[in-house]
């Protein structure tokens, strides 16, 4: 998919509306329009990378950002102290069904394993 395609790439860019709770100049975060938990965050770089396999050496301290984020995402809708799931769907059979790298932030209630 062709990043001018792409839906979160529409939301990065404003030209869908997203509940926003986080925004810095590499990462958006937003509620998942379909939540499988009381508090369920898509955390999504900036950038356009299809999916984890395609993540090049270089690019690789975004994963370390996004993960800084989803902490203080979690602090501030509250399920920190309780706990909570950061996701990543990699690729069909992993359940992808967005072909830009993102990550799952699910909390607010027991959460079950194994998850699939």
């Amino acid at each position: 998919m062709e990043k001018d395609e792409c839906i979160f790439c529409k939301i990065i860019k404003k030209q869908i509306p997203s509940d926003i709770v986080y925004e810095d100049d590499k990462v958006i975060g937003f509620k998942d329009i379909s939540p499988e938990a009381p508090v369920h965050v898509v955390i999504v770089p900036k950038k356009h990378i299809t999916d984890l396999n395609c993540l090049k050496k270089d690019e690789s301290e975004i994963i370390g950002h996004i993960f800084m984020v989803a902490r203080e995402i979690a602090k501030t809708l509250g399920v920190a102290e309780d706990g909570y799931r950061i996701v990543n769907n990699c690729g069909r059979q992993g359940g992808q069904t967005v072909g830009h790298l993102h990550f799952h932030l699910l909390g607010g209630r027991m959460l079950k394993w194994p998850p699939g």
